[in-house]
């Protein structure tokens, strides 16, 4: 730049800081990652006699910090400590930025958001495009410069300005907003954050603040104290505003003046959305019921003044945030998935930043709502309305450290801090009722295979009654018995009343007690975290198991390690193994001890052990008496721990413990760094970034919380992992529905969300190409996914499969790198020169393209529509349609569902014509599927609560012909597939 003197957009920076009383230092680098520029820049902006920097605007990209360890270097920001912004130079053109949601190009995204979000960057705005200045004759080229865009230098600017201010000023004047989220807007789902005690949570928050000098006041003392508080006064709830005291509001004359303020298309489009009906609002016009209201002086409320949901404790104000406005009008959800936020929303912002005065922004808990209002997805323009709503605000978001999907939202639309927070306690799930009942058969039926075979019969009686009067049978008991669905198909025979095991089913018991066992050791939420505390007692002793259960880098997980040092040659992760006795593989010793000759018993066996084993390690850490003599576990009395069966820990759990005790302890003790954290970005300060994934599911590399966590490298997606993962579920997928149709698949359509791509590196997209016949090829030194290679039919040995994916908004705006890899893949295998029942890809494209020529298309429009495979919301918009009308019970029958989900998901992307996406998805009933798969990444280690998206792409295939579900739940180390039916429970 400086030596192309390309400065326009650094020169605008510098002018726009100028005009604030600001006093910036422009300065020009060759490259971040380079140590000396480094040091030099040290020097000059941390210096050590004189005051330092207060910010730091880059505009460099990628990242300084590496993603080759687990915790990424970061001593140069930790050095400056202040602030870094992400300021955007776009690759592209203004005329592009203005005319497409997504923003930035996939390049840009990758090097000036994904990557700089590993350094801990806050992404702010593109402050400038590309354009062609002119024409060098002598070189024949055009000259390229980057434009400023004014506006957007304004907004990066204010935001400067605004973070300086919150650094300057002292704590005990510092004005902070803490917003709850509230959906639905009933007053029982207030503070609804996800994994998180979020009353609690505020609670201890105001706490912190209170103790480092903030004026608090009244603070509750409990969580269910501070939503009585809260409950007390107008909320989002209409049904309980009667009495209730309006302690806050707007008067609509001020806000008129605001709105008129905002820019044109803003102010048209929420006078569009909802001018409409007695219910509608326009530029200060409110309909609440609001005669029901009174303000703190006893006086009623007028119909021009707006009630803004919360309390104010001294200079901390709790709010609830206002509803998006799906409750107001339920045909909203068939047409509107671009809804603009209500009056009241904008007014509420509003009130925060301009009556209530807030220097910064805490919205406590995934998630609220304001990162998923419409707009471009990054790069947002002053007509995106989460820059409507909050402004160039300071904003934190304490956030699940296993979201990164749904947190980089939020961290890229609202100019977020992520402050991350630990997973709730997990504990294994056990049994219960007719559950536990059918344990206690099945153990009474192996104890009676060899003390008293005449009692079979008896039970295998109870035990097949039970199936049928608990609805087993239909209910996930036999989804693992190799395709039994249903009490009539061959599992139990009645004949004149008498019910018993076919000779087909002779084998059920001991499928139930596999089955039994993965639900028995499945974990389960124990609970919800508080903010900035760690688990105690059997919660910490659980977490931990949950955590070091699982292999790892020169680790074999811990209850692998028992079984091994034990003389067990099974996997205790993969429970449903076909060896059932393990007595061939115990050694003696351990065999003489074992209680039980089953898989079941011998996991609870191993699992008791663990949780014994850390709650030793846990109570000698505590007195410090714990350590390591001579390369062996010791306390003082240099007796050694020993297990259920009297024997010591031997070199296997040692190495298990040696790491539990050196790094997973110490990092779960560090959970209060969430609060500190959260002060030291009050402060103005640098929160130091950290990976994000579940510690549960493989990745203690995310401890400890309290970090603005990043998502992933998305060119190394899918991961070689990934791959090997995706590949064996497209197999086993295949053979599934082979055995049970008795043919190939020839279309499947796939639900693919961001969220569980960046968990898992994209195992869901690498099945859709495993099943399209393609495999990612990786650059050698990288491991970044550089092109891909068409398998043949011989080397796959079956048909290529036909596949559509259903993409989420946030996969959408995250991996358009992906969208272009498998679209190119498409393309690719769609012209091969195969026999057309061996590429049915081909052979629908073949079809589709002669039906749009006969509908007026050119003949390459029509090839180019008929390879169509990616389809997902409009662009800027995000979900499935389906939220708001089951929430509101907005509808009549799977129809109605249907047209919303279609209505939806009717927009195709890929490398395609900007401005022609919004087609019908294909030709009616010319394309219906096979199957349908939801790729959500649920496992047994969550019980998860499931997007709307499971139900939603069953239910739009009802309008032509209603495929098989599948949940293929895929998961390297764990070996439950569960599959999803019709008839399973969608939770939303």
């Amino acid at each position: 730049h400086y030596l192309a003197g390309n400065t326009a957009p650094i020169d605008a920076l510098c002018q726009a800081l100028t005009e604030r009383k600001l006093t910036p230092v422009p300065i020009f680098v060759s490259s971040l990652q380079d140590a000396e520029v480094q040091a030099t820049l040290i020097d000059y902006f941390h210096p050590q006699e004189g005051a330092g920097i207060e910010l730091l605007l880059a505009t460099t990209s990628f990242s300084v910090a590496k993603l080759d360890s687990e915790t990424p270097e970061l001593s140069l920001w930790k050095q400056l400590d202040v602030p870094v912004f992400q300021v955007i130079l776009s690759g592209g053109t203004i005329e592009q930025w203005n005319g497409q949601f997504q923003g930035l190009t996939p390049r840009d995204t990758a090097m000036n958001v994904a990557l700089p979000e590993v350094d801990g960057r806050i992404i702010t705005r593109a402050v400038s495009f590309k354009s062609v200045k002119t024409w060098h004759p002598l070189l024949e080229t055009d000259v390229v410069v980057y434009e400023p865009v004014r506006d957007r230098i304004e907004f990066v600017a204010d935001l400067a300005l605004n973070w300086i201010k919150l650094r300057q000023t002292p704590v005990q004047s510092r004005r902070i907003a803490l917003i709850l989220a509230n959906y639905p807007n009933r007053d029982g789902r207030i503070a609804n954050g996800v994994g998180l005690d979020t009353p609690a949570s505020c609670v201890e928050i105001l706490n912190a603040l209170q103790a480092s000098g903030y004026l608090v006041e009244n603070i509750p003392k409990t969580g269910d104290e501070l939503i009585t508080l809260l409950t007390s006064g107008i909320t989002n709830d209409p049904e309980g505003w009667e009495g209730r005291l309006v302690r806050q509001y707007l008067d609509g004359d001020e806000y008129s003046e605001y709105f008129n303020s905002l820019p044109l298309a803003v102010q048209k489009g929420i006078c569009d959305r909802w001018s409409n009906g007695e219910w509608g609002v326009g530029n200060g016009e409110w309909a609440m019921g609001k005669e029901k209201l009174t303000t703190n002086n006893q006086q009623p409320t007028t119909n021009n003044q707006q009630p803004i949901p919360g309390i104010q404790l001294g200079n901390i104000f709790i709010g609830i945030q206002p509803s998006r406005g799906y409750d107001l009008d339920p045909s909203l959800n068939y047409h509107a998935p671009d809804l603009e936020p209500t009056t009241a929303y904008l007014a509420f912002y509003y009130w925060l930043r301009q009556k209530f005065a807030a220097q910064a922004i805490v919205h406590v808990g995934k998630h609220g709502n304001l990162e998923w209002l419409p707009g471009k997805s990054v790069a947002l323009s002053e007509n995106c309305y989460p820059e409507v709503a909050l402004g160039a605000m300071p904003h934190f978001y304490p956030f699940i450290v296993n979201d990164p999907g749904e947190g980089s939202q939020a961290k890229r639309r609202s100019q977020g801090v992520i402050i991350d927070h630990l997973t709730p306690p997990m504990t294994r799930a056990e049994l219960y009722g007719a559950l536990q009942q059918l344990e206690g058969l099945v153990d009474e039926y192996y104890e009676a295979q060899s003390l008293d075979p005449s009692r079979l019969p008896l039970l295998r009686d109870r035990i097949t009654r039970l199936i049928v009067e608990e609805n087993l049978a239909t209910d996930g008991v036999t989804d693992v018995t190799d395709g039994v669905t249903d009490v009539a198909d061959g599992v139990v025979d009645v004949t004149d009343g008498v019910v018993d095991l076919t000779d087909e089913g002779k084998d059920i018991v001991n499928r139930i007690d596999g089955y039994l066992c993965e639900l028995k050791e499945a974990q389960i939420r124990d609970g919800l975290h508080i903010f900035g505390k760690c688990p105690e007692g059997r919660q910490l002793r659980d977490l931990i198991v949950a955590i070091a259960r699982h292999p790892g880098k020169n680790r074999l997980g811990l209850t692998r390690a028992i079984a091994k040092d034990w003389g067990w040659d099974f996997d205790p992760l993969i429970p449903d193994s076909p060896n059932n006795s393990l007595t061939s593989n115990l050694s003696p010793l351990a065999c003489a001890d074992v209680k039980s000759q089953n898989i079941r018993s011998a996991i609870e066996e191993l699992e008791d052990e663990a949780a014994k084993l850390v709650e030793e390690l846990i109570a000698t850490s505590n007195q410090q008496e714990w350590g390591m003599r001579n390369g062996e576990w010791g306390m003082e009395n240099n007796k050694q721990p020993t297990t259920n069966n009297q024997l010591p820990t031997t070199n296997n759990q040692q190495l298990e413990l040696d790491w539990i005790r050196d790094r997973l302890l110490p990092a779960l003790q560090q959970t209060n760094q969430e609060i500190t954290q959260l002060l030291r970005g009050l402060d103005g300060r640098y929160v130091p970034s950290g990976a994000a994934g579940a510690p549960t599911r493989g990745r203690p590399e995310v401890l400890p919380t309290g970090r603005n966590f990043y998502s992933v490298d998305i060119r190394a997606i899918p991961t070689e992992t990934a791959w090997d993962v995706g590949r064996k579920a497209a197999e086993a997928l295949i053979e599934r529905y082979t055995q049970e149709n008795g043919e190939y698949p020839k279309t499947l359509g796939m639900s693919v969300w961001g969220t569980s791509t960046m968990r898992t590196g994209g195992d869901d997209l690498a099945e859709a190409l495993a099943l399209l016949g393609v495999r990612p090829v990786w650059d050698g030194l990288s491991r970044r996914v550089v092109d891909f290679e068409i398998l043949t039919l011989s080397a796959l040995g079956r048909p290529r499969v036909d596949v559509t994916l259903r993409i989420s908004g946030f996969f959408r705006d995250a991996f358009p790198n992906l969208i272009d890899l498998f679209y190119n893949a498409v393309v690719a295998v769609s012209s091969l020169n195969e026999p057309l029942e061996q590429n049915p890809l081909a052979a629908q494209v073949q079809t589709e393209t002669e039906f749009w020529q006969e509908a007026g298309l050119s003949e390459e429009e029509a090839i180019v529509r008929s390879r169509y495979r990616i389809f997902g919301s409009k662009p800027g918009a995000y979900g499935a349609g389906l939220q708001g009308l089951i929430e509101g019970q907005n509808w009549q029958d799977e129809q109605d569902l249907a047209r919303a989900y279609l209505n939806w998901s009717s927009y195709a992307y890929g490398e395609i014509p900007p401005l022609k996406n919004e087609i019908p998805p294909y030709p009616p009933l010319s394309r219906g599927e096979n199957m349908g798969e939801n790729m959500g990444e649920n496992v047994r280690a969550s019980l998860p609560i499931s997007k709307s998206e499971v139900g939603a792409k069953h239910l739009g295939d009802n309008l032509s012909e209603k495929p098989k579900i599948n949940n293929p739940n895929a998961s390297p180390s764990e070996g439950l597939k569960t599959p999803l039916t019709p008839n399973s429970p969608l939770k939303t």
